[in-house]
């Protein structure tokens, strides 16, 4: 991967998920970059709480609203930065939901619905929402965050641990598809300079697996970080964790 591209004061970012966890971490590190982070959270209190702490530490901070299942939620979080900065640098679609801890059998078209609902549907919501904004920026980066899970080709390699893993069908197959939605953006936006990857993060200690994860949000929001800040000679249409590119 390419070294990262020195960061600038006006350039802006948007994180969605950012009130906690990889989301919050993520938008802490780039802040630190003196990259204006825009963080989003559905809950007010909760995405104003986590910004007053940002904050405090002297980083350049503000909240927004923005429900990634709602179209009107999204619409309006798409206008109001507009409106604050009339363009956007940086998208990190963060939000994400896992419901299904136990196996294939045993889960709901209900539980399926509501993790593509936020896992697939969301993202392609606030993509497409914030796209033109992104087009008006001269190094527009979208960083989606996915998982291992996600991967076919890992989910059935004899040699890998994720064979033994018999449960998140749901969970699974949203990453899978988000990993597509990568691919179908990153194509048609290659020659705009607008590049879009996806971001591993690892099993991370997190509120999502019950702070089961061995690896902490720091190193998590290592990656994505990364890529959201790309020179413009580097990678898009690719899935990368720490060790670099990974396999569909």
């Amino acid at each position: 991967m390419t070294d990262e591209t020195p960061p600038t004061a006006d350039s802006i970012a948007l994180v969605t998920g950012a009130n906690k966890g990889i989301g919050k971490e993520i938008s802490r590190q780039l802040a630190a970059q003196g990259i204006l982070v825009l963080m989003g959270a559905r809950d007010r209190e909760r995405g104003e709480k986590a910004v007053t702490d940002l904050k405090a530490q002297g980083l350049p901070v503000e909240f927004i609203q923005i429900d990634v299942t709602s179209q009107t939620s999204v619409d309006h979080a798409a206008a109001e930065v507009e409106r604050r900065h009339g363009r956007l640098d940086i998208l990190v679609n963060n939000a994400g939901i896992a419901l299904d801890w136990f196996p294939g059998s045993e889960l709901t078209v209900e539980a399926l619905q509501n993790t593509f609902e936020t896992n697939v549907f969301g993202v392609f919501r606030v993509t497409k929402a914030l796209l033109p904004l992104l087009q008006r920026s001269k190094h527009g980066r979208i960083v989606n965050m996915s998982s291992g899970l996600g991967s076919l080709t890992r989910q059935v390699d004899p040699a890998s641990p994720l064979t033994a893993q018999n449960m998140l069908l749901a969970y699974s197959s949203s990453k899978a598809a988000l990993n597509m939605m990568t691919v179908q953006f990153g194509k048609e936006l290659k020659a705009s300079g607008i590049k879009v990857n996806s971001a591993n993060p690892g099993f991370t200690a997190t509120d999502m697996n019950q702070h089961r994860g061995p690896r902490t949000v720091e190193q998590a929001a290592a990656t994505p970080v990364r890529l959201a800040l790309l020179t413009d000679d580097g990678p898009t249409t690719g899935v990368f964790s720490d060790d670099g590119a990974e396999p569909w």
